[in-house]
């Protein structure tokens, strides 16, 4: 099913487009937060450890391929905005080949890294064994993951966003009913967790497969559409390489944040690994908006209608505010039962921990989301290295060292390192708002001197 996103009411279009993007985020979501509450309520705090490790590790890898993909959804959507359908099929085809090599590739090297990401993790000894098998069959399973989000990612650039939200809805049953028979009865721990993911991540490839060729409709694929050429592949990468590798960055600022954590002891890394979780889990608004402005603004592009390119980030950052206070009020009241759903009954430092950490990080929903819904619109306009460059100088100036010294100098308590996040937040906040300005200005420089040449 394809859908124009350049007619009709704006917020109305913001608002539907988003509501199955965050359904499928949450339902992506779900994924490894079924992982880690089953594994909570039949293993210890080892085995909770490994799959938060693990589970961060697969997430930074996820992000990174949604952030490459967002080049072929950007591409799709510019060609569908201006009825070029023959260089969208140009663009599927060449997106399916490229992202297909690709994930072989990293395969093979994150099976053969498999336990020097364990030890640079500074997994505690207890969860060393448990997290090299968790990764193991995970990385199995990337193809998989790649087949996933480039499939999504085409649908969105199309203008569909309900169709990827069916196809994990599928597969997150599955996975679940799997966590559950794998972890429980059959007693295989964190390797349960990974196989129960790895297998409904195959199934979703399949079901969308299908799906794409039954509803793409106006779409037709000749051979060459599958024959990579380096100028289609060139603007995936120049698009979406920005934003993979501005999202792995931030990964990693968050994986070094998780190794401060792993170096105070089981407690705190068990703790820092469920609100990890659960910040995936409010984030999913703010990201659903990012992909959201990029899509639609994309196809505004595409369109010329700058104006309601425009008009889409406004209405965007106006949800995004609005969410985001009402979390912050229910998180900040009750922080300890949030974490004590993810352990077991008598783990009360964990609790006390995460509670701690939560009760600052949550910030992070507001400052975070408005500059994500800027940067989706900093995609649409093909200028997403500087998305790049304000979250990289958030991370290295701001979260990490931040949480570092927040627990050098507070050692007794992790509610300071939780607030180093969104202080890099805020930072990367203000800088979309110079970037913005500045890009509003050239472009409206381009127009005053486009009339004046007509005069």
């Amino acid at each position: 099913m394809q859908r124009s996103l350049i007619q009709g009411n704006a917020l109305n279009n913001v608002i539907f487009f988003a509501l199955p993007f965050v359904l499928s985020f949450f339902l992506q979501t779900l994924y490894g937060l079924a992982d880690l509450f089953i594994i909570g309520q039949f293993n210890g705090v080892a085995a909770i450890t490994a799959v938060s490790i693990g589970s961060q590790v697969m997430h930074m890898l996820t992000v990174m391929i949604v952030g490459l993909s967002m080049g072929t959804t950007v591409l799709i959507a510019r060609n569908f905005g201006a009825k070029a359908f023959d260089k969208v099929s140009h663009v599927i085809g060449n997106s399916a080949v490229f992202f297909f090599g690709l994930s072989v590739v990293l395969t093979l090297v994150l099976l053969i890294a498999n336990s020097t990401i364990v030890q640079v993790m500074k997994t505690p000894t207890e969860a060393v064994d448990f997290t090299v098998d968790y990764l193991m069959i995970c990385f199995l399973g990337v193809p998989f993951v790649t087949g996933y989000n480039i499939i999504a990612s085409i649908f969105r650039g199309l203008g569909d966003s309900k169709s990827p939200m069916y196809i994990v809805m599928v597969a997150c049953v599955v996975n679940i009913i799997l966590d559950i028979i794998l972890i429980g009865p059959c007693n295989l721990g964190p390797k349960g967790a990974a196989l129960a993911t790895t297998l409904s991540q195959m199934i979703s490839v399949f079901i969308g497969l299908v799906y794409l060729k039954r509803h793409s409709t106006n779409m037709t694929y000749q051979r060459g559409d599958f024959v990579p050429q380096k100028v289609v592949i060139g603007s995936i990468t120049k698009i979406g390489l920005p934003i993979a590798l501005q999202d792995g960055f931030i990964q990693i600022g968050f994986i070094i944040i998780t190794i401060i954590a792993n170096m105070r002891g089981l407690t705190d890394a068990a703790a820092v690994g469920i609100v990890e979780k659960v910040i995936c889990l409010v984030f999913l608004v703010p990201s659903a908006l990012l992909s959201t402005v990029s899509a639609i603004a994309a196809q505004c592009v595409g369109a010329q209608k700058h104006l309601r390119a425009k008009l889409t980030l406004k209405y965007a950052s106006y949800i995004n505010c609005i969410y985001s206070v009402v979390v912050i009020a229910v998180v900040l009241l009750i922080p300890e039962i949030i974490i004590s759903w993810f352990v077991k009954e008598g783990d009360e430092g964990v609790i006390r921990s995460g509670a701690q950490y939560l009760s600052t990080y949550i910030f992070d929903v507001f400052f975070a989301g408005i500059h994500f819904v800027f940067s989706g619109f900093f995609c649409a306009y093909g200028r997403s290295m500087l998305s790049f460059i304000h979250n990289i100088i958030s991370m290295v100036c701001f979260r990490v060292p931040g949480s570092y010294l927040g627990s050098v100098l507070f050692p007794t308590t992790l509610t300071y390192m939780g607030l180093a996040t969104p202080v890099g937040s805020f930072v990367s906040m203000l800088i979309c708002f110079v970037f913005y300005h500045y890009l509003n200005f050239r472009m409206n420089l381009k127009v005053h001197k486009h009339l004046l040449h007509a005069v």
